[in-house]
């Protein structure tokens, strides 16, 4: 059942207040309905609501707190929280939140839940959509970014390398994508050999998923996605705390399916191609191991300092074989540092480019779209941290600093011809419920992305209004307000 319905005057209606609003929205409420508020202790204060009694026992009105608008920082998604918060039944705003189209969205990504093993799964409120809002748009965004949260939540016994790639092939047959498979030793053939070392010793085979979908004469945009099902560590092994999210080690291909799954139901006018290296790094008498030393499909051999850092062992020879594709935009994405955490926290995932004004267009759609990431450097002079005495090059830096930033920089290593790439290092979990973003699964980046591919591309013909047309008028408002606005590893969870 769709949470988003059409303007009816019959729903509930949500007033949103301020410092600023309340004294005028309190002293048009009934004399009833106002002493009500009071009694229970109301305050205008960002994300309070209270319920509002009509004299029959009924919800009469809802209130809830937003910021002033003149506020420094405002969070667009908390509206959002109310999906979580009220009782079933049918709602309206009354009054305009911030931004209706990002509070639309936030309702819809905030009541996600993870009920699969669950026997009785909860029943949501729903909200009657907005004058003005494209309702189509926003469940289009929602619906992927909960495939991409439930492929994170499932668990490894249920989904390991081969329903990864059922997964992967289901979305590519939904918008008639042609797909290829690779699997086992015929990785090896297909000179993709790290893929297959990571892989081999588990007990489902490694594979490689290749997806392409769109008019080949249109620009050729590629994103890549790590996909390790279950990471032990390998010979590296985890400790038992670090295994515990590890079933989140395929967010990076799980947030590419999501992108993925926006821009061809959009229909974007994109040559789409999307490649996820898919292992469980497990431990067995075949397993590799520290000190081996492996060819990669670039050509460079690759001496393995940790087994832990098998991520960027994948996403190596993937990017390698994307970039030979010599694609207009190349992203990947990696649960791949807990140095990235560490320096950023789980809710801002660094990204890493040497285009600036790819970067510049990043930094934007994501403060407007509510999607925050954060740019960190590709520092030249930390390069010679991934030098190997036997090999072209290490998988891990030879010290315990700057381990997004070496991650960062052993990927750059095998891209050389796509006009601009860029690395996302997402956490893929939110460890603490927010507007928007429950507590568990996410998919961080997808959403501004598709914004930005699509203001980039361009979007077919008669296509309705985007959200990004809704809120870049933010921008014209006031461009200092939006400059303060925009103010795993492979061994971590």
């Amino acid at each position: 059942m769709s949470l988003l319905r059409e303007p009816s005057a019959e729903a509930t209606p949500i007033w949103f207040v301020t410092t600023e609003t309340w004294p005028e929205i309190r002293a048009g409420l009934p004399p009833a309905a106002a002493a009500f508020a009071d009694a229970n202790g109301f305050e205008p204060k960002p994300g309070r609501s209270q319920i509002l009694p009509s004299e029959a026992g009924a919800i009469a009105a809802v209130l809830f707190g937003i910021e002033a608008h003149g506020a420094r920082a405002k969070d667009l998604l908390l509206p959002g929280k109310l999906a979580t918060l009220l009782p079933p039944g049918l709602y309206r705003f009354a009054n305009g939140p911030h931004d209706s189209t990002l509070a639309a969205l936030s309702w819809l990504l905030s009541a996600y839940r993870f009920d699969r093993y669950k026997a009785n799964p909860s029943k949501l409120p729903q909200l009657a959509t907005p004058d003005g809002i494209d309702i189509a748009r926003i469940e289009r965004i929602a619906k992927a970014v909960a495939f991409g949260r439930d492929l994170i939540s499932t668990p490894a016994n249920d989904l390991g390398p081969a329903a990864l790639e059922a997964a992967a092939l289901s979305v590519a047959a939904q918008f008639q994508a042609s797909a290829s498979v690779t699997r086992g030793e015929a990785l090896l053939a297909a000179r993709l050999p790290l893929i297959h070392a990571v892989g081999r010793a588990a007990e489902e085979a490694p594979r490689l998923v290749d997806f392409s979908w769109g008019d080949p004469a249109y620009p050729k945009l590629t994103l890549v996605g790590k996909g390790v099902c279950f990471d032990s560590g390998g010979l590296d092994i985890k400790p038992s705390a670090g295994m515990l999210l590890m079933k989140k080690d395929m967010g990076g291909a799980a947030t590419a399916l999501a992108l993925a799954s926006m821009i061809m139901e959009a229909g974007l006018k994109l040559r789409l191609r999307v490649l996820l290296p898919i292992v469980e790094n497990a431990i067995a008498g075949n397993a590799f191991r520290p000190g081996d030393i492996y060819p990669s499909r670039k050509g460079l051999s690759v001496e393995i300092g940790n087994t832990d850092a098998e991520g960027r062992l994948i996403l190596a020879d993937a990017l390698a074989l994307a970039d030979e594709d010599a694609p207009d935009l190349l992203i990947d994405f990696a649960t791949l540092t807990g140095a990235a955490r560490v320096a950023l926290g789980p809710d801002l995932p660094p990204f890493y480019t040497a285009d600036e004004q790819l970067a510049s267009e990043i930094a934007r759609f994501g403060a407007l779209s509510q999607d925050p990431v954060w740019r960190l450097p590709l520092w030249d002079a930390y390069d010679k941290m991934l030098d190997s005495k036997v090999a072209d090059i290490n998988n891990v830096g030879g010290g315990p600093f700057a381990g997004s930033i070496t991650a960062a920089l052993f990927l750059r290593r095998f891209v050389e011809k796509a006009k601009s790439w860029v690395h996302f290092d997402v956490y893929g979990w939110t460890p603490a419920q927010q507007s928007g973003r429950p507590e568990g699964a996410e998919i961080q980046s997808a959403r501004l992305l598709y914004e930005l591919v699509e203001a980039r591309f361009g979007a077919p013909e008669g296509d309705s209004p985007r959200i990004v047309h809704h809120i870049v008028a933010h921008i014209d408002e006031s461009e200092e307000e939006f400059e303060e606005e925009i103010g795993h590893d492979d061994k971590s969870p």
